[in-house]
């Protein structure tokens, strides 16, 4: 088989003896050689410049595990060669150097020995043990008394002592002990067991290596009371006949270690195939995981900073206009406060612009930081506006930002209703945006765009009512102004390479599906060609980083060591409770919903096209979805009352995460996170709350079953609260 394998190589593959005869013809003169400095290599040369690039020139932007793997693959002495030393500290593992050397020890529970023969082999395969080393390595019933007296009444072990203390020797290594260490033997030891070694020093540290991991020379030194200089003699001797390695193995270790071949061998295999499971692609749900932990849900921050580093991660992505401040920021500000935005968008840290409507009273806007805006914000194609629109576009492309009493006297007049739904239009367009939030509110507010500004009672800090003498419409107050002012036009070049970067910041890993997900204009081919330079310049890595999603995967080296170490769940369930639209929920997006049965059966035929069923769960405006460890368990319905659960089949993965969703379904209702409070849950699955197996659960939580389901109401605050929310309460009834 080899040498079929080389004659299939030498003359099949490669054609030596064409190469016999082309050096012939050199040396014969039949043949010139001529030296050509060519600007662009020959094919051959090409394919090898390639794989040379692709295998060296980027390897130390890899991420952590591809170094350790890379690293961990080179031979110890091609390793020793290329870097003049080998300093593995950062490449071999803790628990894997430990795990080897408890089995050279014998301390793992299926190495230790069972009868008095193993004793025995056990002194000739470690060396000197004392009584209770030698019971830390025994599972004979009763303990190793007996047995150990059994082999010095036999004369199998000899008591020696050692560096202060009584240790069992093997009879066979009498002699070495005596000649290395200077110990006394006792009489009636047999001649052919007292026969002079070789090199007894040499012996008894080879055998200290082979049964150690990484060790330093005061160890051996120590265990056999000697010199330092004594041992670093020996053990250099060890190195020059290359049966020992000299390094930095241990990590954190700070001294110059041994080691024996075999033993970094087994090691370093260890090691290799921990890190080659790190490389492994991940299940989706992890990648759950990297997304709320990337933007900030896992762990909330305070602050203004905190909001802008948050708008720096969301910039440019659509977001709901009536759960950006119920829903999408408290989910990552602790304690978000309306006032903070304000402040920063009037300090003109950061500028909002409309996506689109979603009805008469809702729509999508998008967050920039100022200084992004004139780089991801791209000009609408501002056609077929109505005759109102287009004069408050003229009026404020001559005038500037105008309030609006300003813009309605510019186009003529007549009803505000008219102007204010001409104004809203341009917003929905992405060509006008305000100094505030304040219109947005009540835009997406109850009242809508029909309220008029001084029929909204205000309620301040400390709950006291006014009435604003101004009549300007709740929905237009704020100065207005054209996007197209504040920023000069970027070609489409350098758009997409802004929005290829704001997604890796985004997302940490984005996938083909992304282009759907943020509404790109041209999908994912606008962003594409951008991420492969990105690739090629070794800023990002392209691989198969996740299992389930589409091979086109693209990831931020931070990103994916974070999305690696998530790979294990936590103690204690890690549980997101997000809106179904939130850009930190991966599904219906990035991932798939959990495929569900459908009368018992297999998923139903949408679910198998890879689009929900009818009656499956979707990202609907007011509806939430659970994550318990980066898994959708649950998709609660909006208002509260359908529930559609994902539970794990096997325990306890099952009653952990019905546990998890059931807490914090109920913390969210008493608390009324982002909503009124309370909540009540009528079905389940389709099937009534009580009947469910997450019935038990729930009421483990705290809710109580009543004639309509399952019921949470919400904590009654303080009076303080009390008062305030009943002076806003009040208010909203008067208008």
């Amino acid at each position: 088989m080899l040498l079929e394998a080389y004659r299939e190589c030498l003359r099949d593959l490669f054609d030596v003896p064409a190469l016999i005869e082309t050096l012939r013809a050199i040396r014969e003169r039949r043949l010139r050689v001529v030296t050509v400095d060519s600007t662009t290599p020959s094919p051959f040369a090409a394919a090898l410049l390639f794989g040379y690039v692709a295998q060296y020139l980027y390897d130390g932007d890899a991420p952590l595990a591809e170094r350790r793997a890379q690293a961990l693959s080179i031979d110890h002495a091609q390793l020793k060669a290329l870097l003049g030393d080998a300093e593995l500290r950062d490449v071999l593992d803790r628990d894997a150097i430990d795990d080897v050397e408890r089995e050279l020890q014998h301390l793992a529970p299926d190495r230790r020995v069972r009868t008095v023969d193993g004793i025995h082999d056990l002194l000739l395969r470690i060396g000197d043990l004392t009584a209770a080393e030698i019971e830390m390595r025994s599972a004979i019933p009763g303990g190793t008394a007996e047995a150990i007296e059994t082999l010095v009444r036999a004369r199998r072990a000899l008591r020696l002592p050692i560096a202060g203390e009584t240790r069992l020797v093997a009879v066979e290594d009498a002699s070495r002990y005596r000649d290395a260490l200077g110990t006394p033997l006792p009489q009636g030891l047999p001649v052919t067991l007292l026969e002079p070694v070789r090199d007894p020093m040499l012996d008894l540290v080879m055998r200290h290596a082979r049964t150690h991991g990484p060790f330093t020379t005061g160890e051996v030194a120590r265990r056999f009371a000697l010199g330092d200089a004594v041992v670093e003699k020996t053990l250099r001797r060890a190195v020059g006949a290359g049966r020992l390695h000299e390094g930095d193995f241990r990590p954190g270790g700070t001294h110059r270690e041994w080691c024996e071949p075999g033993v970094l061998g087994q090691i370093r295999r260890r090691s290799l195939a921990k890190v080659r499971h790190q490389v492994e692609p991940v299940e989706p749900a992890t990648l759950g995981r990297l997304v709320t932990t990337w933007q900030g849900v896992t762990r909330k921050r305070r602050g203004l900073d905190a909001i802008l580093d948050t708008v720096e991660t969301l910039q440019g992505a659509p977001l709901v206009a009536s759960l950006l401040e119920s829903e999408i920021l408290p989910a990552r500000i602790e304690g978000y406060e309306p006032g903070d935005l304000d402040t920063l968008l009037a300090a003109g840290e950061v500028v909002w612009a409309g996506v689109e409507p979603l009805g008469d009273k809702d729509g999508r806007l998008a967050l920039y930081l100022t200084d992004a805006l004139a780089r991801l914000w791209r000009p609408p194609v501002a056609d077929d506006l109505g005759p109102r629109a287009q004069a408050i576009a003229d009026h404020l492309r001559a005038e500037g930002a105008s309030f609006f009493g300003a813009i309605h006297e510019a186009v003529g007049g007549g009803f505000p209703r008219d102007t204010v739904d001409a104004l809203w239009d341009l917003v929905w367009r992405g060509l006008v945006t305000n100094d505030a939030l304040q219109a947005v509110r009540a835009f997406v507010g109850p009242a809508g765009p029909k309220l008029p500004r001084s029929a909204v009672p205000r309620v301040r800090a400390t709950g006291r009512v006014f009435r604003s003498r101004r009549q300007v419409p709740a929905s237009a107050e704020g100065r207005w102004s054209l996007l197209s002012a504040r920023v000069t036009p970027v070609s489409p070049t350098e758009w997409s390479t802004a929005l290829a970067q704001q997604l890796l910041t985004r997302y940490g890993v984005v996938t083909r599906e992304v282009g759907a997900a943020e509404s790109i204009p041209g999908g994912f081919s606008a962003v594409y060609d951008v991420l492969r330079a990105l690739d090629e310049s070794g800023r990002v890595r392209r691989g198969f980083f996740v299992g389930g999603v589409g091979a086109t995967q693209f990831a931020l080296p931070p990103a994916l060591d974070l999305l690696r170490s998530l790979r294990q769940p936590p103690e204690e369930p890690e549980t997101v409770i997000l809106g179904a639209s939130d850009p930190a929920n991966p599904y219906g997006t990035l991932l798939k919903w959990p495929a569900r049965e459908v009368d018992g059966g297999s998923p139903s035929r949408d679910e198998a096209a890879g689009t929900p069923a009818r009656r499956g769960p979707t990202r609907t405006v007011g509806a939430r979805v659970v994550l318990v460890d980066g898994a959708c368990v649950a998709h609660v319905s909006r208002g509260g009352r359908q529930i559609l659960t994902w539970l794990p089949e096997a325990e306890p993965e099952r009653s952990r995460a019905a546990r998890a969703l059931s807490a914090t379904l109920a913390t969210v209702a008493r608390t009324g996170e982002g909503r009124d409070g309370g909540l009540l849950v009528s079905d389940i699955d389709a099937v009534p709350a009580h009947e469910h197996p997450l019935a038990p659960f729930l009421v483990a939580a705290g809710f109580v079953r009543s004639g309509l389901g399952y019921q949470v109401r919400r904590e009654r605050r303080p009076d303080g609260a009390a008062a305030t929310a009943a002076s806003a309460d009040a208010a909203a009834r008067h208008a």
